[in-house]
């Protein structure tokens, strides 16, 4: 039976990794999916490649290239998922752009996600006041489209999570994705907003963090982190080798987020 989002929120703080599906391998990604479950991963992001991410730093946009030309497709991605399912039931969500679903259709792409067992997806590039046209097709589906926002987003922070569906995105920092050595956002004061404006809904903060040191910090703050940038980085350098430094990184990343809770 596939989980809810609110299911990775359910026993405290998330951690939340992301990978690009298709790279190095959809085999790769379809092993390492359950493997990062397995080592404490609450739920994860799956990036459907695109050849142009436009949220996405070099590192994430290098890898939607290789998977690219590993002539990876949307249904080569919704396939793995379902193989995925039949051992694994930690939620996933889909990060992909709004081109993508226009692209296969928007009510297709959300019955497929519903067949194939996801639970949302996150499309960084439709901006609050555009969402509510994939919010009908999704619902329908029973997903959820998760709302972004940004340090930027000011008194649109209310209006965006008393509309929410899954959990808020806080985005800790201004551009694209990324590690970076310091989250300079006042990420304490987004999250104020948020849970003033809708008590219930959980909040993940995502964009930069890549330590321990980082996720500690933003899970005490925040009801979960999301990270990236830093997991594609060792698949880009390691490969298909990769798995082992990727599992001992979520398993580290995942103590230091259940410190933030106990602290």
């Amino acid at each position: 039976m596939t989980r809810s989002i609110a299911d990775a929120f359910a026993n405290g703080k998330a951690f939340i990794p992301f990978i690009t599906a298709g790279d190095p391998t959809l085999d790769f990604t379809e092993r390492l999916i359950p493997a990062m479950a397995e080592a404490g991963a609450d739920l994860i992001e799956i990036g459907i490649p695109f050849s142009d991410p436009t949220a996405e730093g070099p590192v994430i946009q290098d890898a939607n290239l290789r998977a690219l030309r590993n002539k990876v497709t949307t249904d080569d991605v919704f396939d793995m998922v379902e193989r995925v399912r039949r051992t694994c039931d930690v939620p996933l969500v889909f990060m992909t752009y709004a081109n993508v679903v226009f692209s296969y259709g928007t009510k297709e792409f959300a019955r497929r996600e519903r067949e194939v067992g996801m639970s949302g997806v996150i499309l960084p590039d439709v901006p609050f006041e555009e969402k509510q046209e994939f919010d009908k097709p999704f619902s329908d589906e029973g997903l959820d489209v998760v709302s972004l926002i940004a340090p930027t987003s000011h008194e649109r922070i209310r209006t965006i999570a008393r509309n929410a569906g899954g959990f808020v995105y806080c985005v800790s920092s201004l551009g694209v994705t990324g590690v970076r050595s310091e989250i300079t956002a006042d990420v304490g004061a987004m999250v104020r907003l948020v849970k003033e404006a809708n008590p219930t809904i959980p909040t993940a903060v995502g964009f930069g963090i890549s330590s321990p040191a980082q996720a500690r910090k933003m899970a005490s703050l925040s009801d979960g982190v999301i990270v990236g940038s830093a997991i594609v980085r060792m698949i880009a350098e390691h490969g298909e080798d990769a798995m082992e430094e990727v599992i001992e990184y979520v398993q580290g990343m995942k103590k230091a987020v259940e410190q933030a809770e106990n602290s």
